[in-house]
């Protein structure tokens, strides 16, 4: 568990200022592919002790951040594929609260496949480019730039139904 890089003195305020910087960004990652607030800060605090236990490339930044950006959607595969396992209902049909009226457009991209959603998200939220995102994600830059095609031809199409 040694990074070759970084003296163990060092390691521990490394880690919590890769966390401090990058947290928001991981929690957005974790919520725009659950859906869920809950679900993003446990995948939040697993992606966390993942940059404790593993060996991040701590001295890089840019290599840290995508990094952490592909911790967070292993992260939310493995939730979703739990999930999928258990087949639990939500609780939230069996309680009566007052419902809030969510984005639309926010709605539709919750309900694209899970790789459109990522590709979309890292774009235009993170402002990754087409070649980051492929890196990030361990795909070819064609596959990711042919999904971010589809994914806007699908929002394009919900929002043009919308008006």
């Amino acid at each position: 568990m040694k990074n070759n890089l970084v003296d163990e003195k060092e390691r521990p305020a490394l880690i919590e200022t890769a966390v401090r910087e990058n947290a928001d960004m991981i929690y957005r990652i974790a919520y725009q592919n659950t859906g869920n607030h809950a679900d993003a800060q446990d995948i939040l605090q697993e992606v966390s002790i993942a940059l404790v236990t593993k060996n991040a490339p701590l001295n890089d930044k840019e290599h840290l951040k995508r990094w952490l950006v592909r911790v967070t959607v292993n992260k939310c595969r493995d939730l979703y594929r739990h999930k999928k396992r258990t087949q639990t209902e939500p609780l939230e049909d069996y309680i009566n609260t007052p419902s809030q009226s969510p984005n639309n457009a926010l709605e539709e991209i919750f309900s694209l496949p899970e790789k459109y959603r990522t590709v979309i998200y890292l774009y235009y939220y993170e402002n990754f480019t087409l070649q980051d995102i492929a890196d990030t994600l361990g795909k070819k830059l064609n596959t990711v730039s042919s999904d971010l095609q589809r994914a806007r031809k699908k929002l394009k199409k919900f929002l043009t139904e919308e008006e």
